[in-house]
């Protein structure tokens, strides 16, 4: 793994330090993001539904994250993070990492109730298109970057994964309109693969961990990928590398099939 010594880290409130919002930080990919975005001297205003466990998590990272225990599909909790994120004067990225798988065991899509379809859309569509519609004043005023997490189900038929997949894939469809609209921002679908995480373990709980990636290698791909700034689209995080070269969208899965693994991150 590639590692930089941290940059001089001004007030917390400074213009000239960067700041993020990674939602979905008290575990897993949003957990190895925000402790990575950290290293690098960023501020990271880091949510999770689980305010107990995020606290937990993110307590020896002090006044470099500032933390809002909330359910992202609820408006009003999306309003104080934009608040919050407005409250230090600026934004260069917005990592819209929190997920629902819905009902576990997944069930087959006949089964999948109405109710909790609804639910996971709100959650992993609707709550990241509603931030980003408010965020990105913020986001173009500093040519930040936007990042959607993905997963192969939004491109792939598994099934069980019939209403996880949708959401993903709904998702997919509103980071590439967002890159389309907005030119100066830099919008990524990331698919991060197999990730040895507590959601992985819920869907799969047969799976052997030691096979699945961790999230900290995975968080560093994503680091990469937004320093890098290539061209917005859909990127597999496993083709990403610190100090490789320039990536291509990966626009149409179809092209490397068998890249996509069975379960997903």
């Amino acid at each position: 793994m590639t590692t930089t010594a941290p940059e001089p880290r001004p007030d917390r409130r400074s213009a000239a330090r960067p700041v993020a919002l990674v939602t979905g930080a008290s575990l897993g990919l949003g957990l190895a993001t925000t402790r990575l975005l950290v290293r690098h001297g960023w501020h990271v205003v880091a949510d999770a539904r689980d305010g107990t466990r995020l606290a937990a998590a993110l307590a020896d990272l002090g006044a470099d994250v500032t933390t809002l225990p909330g359910d992202v599909a609820d408006p009003r909790h999306r309003q104080d993070l934009v608040a919050a994120v407005r409250d230090l004067g600026r934004l260069d990225l917005f990592v819209a990492n929190a997920s629902t798988l819905g009902p576990v065991p997944l069930p087959a899509l006949a089964d999948l109730s109405p109710a909790a379809f609804a639910r996971v859309l709100a959650v992993n569509t609707v709550a990241p298109l509603a931030l980003a519609q408010a965020l990105l004043p913020l986001l173009r005023s500093s040519g930040g970057s936007l990042v959607t997490v993905s997963s192969d189900a939004a491109v792939e038929a598994y099934p069980g994964w019939g209403g996880y997949g949708a959401s993903k894939a709904a998702l997919d469809h509103v980071a590439a309109v967002l890159g389309v609209e907005n030119p100066t921002v830099a919008v990524y679908a990331v698919d991060p693969g197999d990730m040895a995480t507590a959601m992985h373990a819920r869907a799969v709980p047969d799976a052997d961990p030691t096979e699945l990636a961790d999230p900290a290698d995975v968080a560093e791909a994503l680091h990469e990928l937004v320093r890098r700034r290539p061209p917005s689209g859909r990127h597999w995080l496993a083709d990403v590398r610190p100090g490789g070269p320039a990536t291509e969208p990966a626009h149409a899965a179809a092209t490397e099939p068998a890249r996509l693994a069975r379960v997903r991150g």
